[in-house]
């Protein structure tokens, strides 16, 4: 089996992975934890969302974190902008690329912002073209693309629509994300395979939450396949404030450690990045998820 030299990882610890956190984690935390893992090596960095702190009250203080993150020549720093409310206080914090999303489940659509899937899309056309005007990139996410916590189930056919459509808005990468952990390699393959048919797979991207321990198996059936960009959440952080049950997403560590040990290039320190898991889950009250960085912990204690 060939697979890729190299891999890309967007780290979305510090956007993703807290915003579901009850607990105020304060800006400067926010700002070192980003600062970390820009030193650490990441290519792109979720930093923020510009969302209603009514909603997402986590991510309140998202502006004054990228004004206060010390910014490396090269890296991307993202944010999630669901409107041009949004988009203006992306602009405003000079973040290089938005985020934006959609669900392939309608159940998951209507049931959380009431209306459909593509009405949902249709939604963000401003924000991607104000986006492109502005010399931003724009990144889409297709949310429960391999099961809904509504409706079960959701089709193939569903996330081609969902891709298709995200690629008429002119996004510059899409990404295939199983929001609720309960996607497995078979399944996996199947849809990456059809959505690389609608959009260049090069610009397609895999988003694993681990609720049933098969995230990094789905990783390396994407990898199979050529997929190389994947987002990682450092500690295995975070989880979606809008599905039930579904936990965080797959850890940063643990994915290194896999592609590492492959021989895959990411140009990531992986050392590093098991510093900032510590450093946050501190702050957290907790032990990281991630099981390579409890491992690799547990082993400098024995050196020690």
């Amino acid at each position: 089996m060939k697979y890729p030299t190299h891999v890309n990882i967007v780290e979305v610890g510090a956007r993703d992975g807290l915003q579901n956190e009850k607990q105020d984690v304060p800006s400067s935390v926010k700002i070192e934890l980003v600062n970390r893992l820009s030193d650490a090596g990441f290519g792109n960095v979720e930093s923020g969302s510009f969302v209603s702190p009514k909603w997402v009250p986590q991510m309140a203080t998202s502006a004054d974190v990228m004004a206060g993150i010390h910014r490396k020549p090269g890296v991307i720093y993202s944010v999630l902008t669901p409107n041009m409310r949004g988009f203006e206080g992306a602009l405003a914090a000079r973040a290089d690329e938005v985020v934006i999303f959609g669900s392939a489940s309608e159940a998951f659509s209507q049931t959380n912002i009431n209306c459909s899937i593509a009405e949902s899309i249709e939604r963000f056309r401003p924000v991607a073209e104000a986006a492109k005007a502005n010399g931003m990139r724009v990144r889409a996410a297709v949310s429960c693309a391999l099961g809904c916590p509504f409706q079960g189930e959701v089709s193939i056919a569903a996330v081609v629509d969902c891709v298709m459509r995200f690629a008429d808005l002119g996004c510059d990468d899409i990404g295939i994300a199983d929001t609720i952990g309960i996607g497995t390699p078979a399944r996996v393959s199947a849809v990456f395979e059809a959505a690389a048919k609608a959009f260049p797979l090069n610009q397609i991207s895999g988003h694993f939450h681990d609720t049933y321990g098969q995230a990094c198996a789905n990783v390396l059936a994407c990898l199979e396949l050529g997929v190389t960009t994947f987002d990682t959440s450092v500690a295995g952080l975070g989880g979606c404030p809008y599905a039930k049950g579904a936990t965080g997403n797959v850890a940063t560590e643990d994915v290194l450690y896999m592609l590492h040990g492959m021989g895959i290039n990411t140009g990531i320190n992986l050392d590093l990045v098991c510093e900032a898991g510590q450093f946050i889950s501190q702050v957290l009250g907790r032990v990281p998820h991630s099981r390579v960085n409890r491992a690799l912990a547990a082993k400098r204690a024995l050196q020690a």
